[in-house]
């Protein structure tokens, strides 16, 4: 746990503890001071993601050690460096909480040079989707050029940024969304084959396609079935949410036929060690294709950091497309 100087800044708080956007009010709280190999960054801009509403509604408990304020994902400026990092660098950084605020601290391994050509706003947006797309799709889901990738919510932040880096790896994308305009988005984003899912069988639509070697799955519920009848011999489904039901049934006869793999994983409760893993990888693989131009996750609308409730009920609502990031 980091301490206080004494300094007081602007930071987010969920009033009660727990409740609806509306509960999201702005507080003036300690200013943190970094401890050992951690940098102080001024924050210039914060992702808002769905991990966040979880938590503002109670569901998702910080980590030990992390700030009850919510925000994964910053970008701003070091004020207090520590590592490879000095003041006045430019970066990025995947948190364990706190980034909805003007001061951030975090672990030196936690934070990326921001790529040239991006600006705050992009760069906050890249930290949570990018470290779970690649870590998801990736290692979890040995995603390989040639093999075709299905991922749904395909507009949603994580659904963008998988279309982009897939396509980046070289492999075919599918992508299921709901409702004909969002289909049409995903296509514009590059995927392969676009699925309307509120009027279309993805999983008929897939294996007309050629079927999936690796699904990306933020629903669950009803959507295993279809993801099974998609998945090609050999295949892996991989869980990062379920917003459509946690429970599912496994016809374990239909999975051996397929020779198929489940698996999922959580991002935020990773340790220190394993995040600066990550975000190695993440730098050594993907920060080459933000220079080449093959991602370039979009921001669908920012928000002012007191206007944080009014983020939280844009993002709720569903209509976004890409990134919701509050400035600072």
């Amino acid at each position: 746990m980091s301490e206080t100087n004494g300094e007081t800044m602007a930071a987010i708080a969920v009033e009660g503890g727990r409740g609806p956007a509306e509960a999201l009010k702005p507080v003036r709280i300690a200013r943190p001071d970094p401890g050992p190999g951690q940098i102080l960054i001024r924050v210039r801009a914060a992702g808002v993601n769905r991990p966040d509403i979880v938590q503002r509604l109670g569901a998702y408990p910080p980590p030990p050690g992390a700030p009850e304020t919510l925000g994964l994902e910053v970008a701003g400026e070091v004020v207090a460096g520590a590592g490879r990092w000095q003041a006045g660098d430019r970066v990025c950084a995947l948190l364990g909480g706190g980034g909805y605020a003007e001061y951030a601290v975090v672990d030196a391994r936690h934070a990326l040079p921001i790529p040239d050509g991006l600006d705050f706003v992009q760069a906050a947006g890249l930290p949570e989707t990018v470290f779970t797309v690649y870590a998801n799709v990736f290692e979890h889901g040995a995603l390989k050029a040639g093999e075709t990738l299905m991922v749904h919510g395909a507009t949603s932040g994580i659904g963008v940024t998988a279309i982009q880096m897939a396509k980046a790896a070289g492999a075919r994308v599918i992508a299921t969304a709901r409702g004909a305009d969002k289909a049409r988005t995903a296509r514009e984003l590059g995927a392969d084959v676009a699925v309307d899912a509120t009027g279309e069988d993805f999983a008929q639509a897939a294996r007309a396609a050629g079927g999936a070697d690796v699904i990306l799955d933020m629903v669950g519920g009803d959507y295993f079935a279809k993801d099974l009848d998609a998945l090609n011999t050999g295949g892996r489904i991989v869980f990062i949410a379920a917003q459509g039901g946690g429970e599912v049934s496994l016809p374990i006869f239909r999975l051996m036929q397929k020779r198929g793999v489940v698996t999922g994983s959580t991002l935020r409760p990773r340790d220190a060690d394993e995040k600066a893993r990550l975000a190695a990888e993440v730098e050594r693989v993907v920060w080459p294709w933000i220079a080449k131009g093959l991602l370039r996750p979009p921001v669908d609308r920012t928000f002012p950091l007191v206007e944080a409730a009014a983020a939280h009920a844009h993002l709720e609502a569903g209509g976004h497309v890409g990134k919701v990031v509050l400035t600072v």
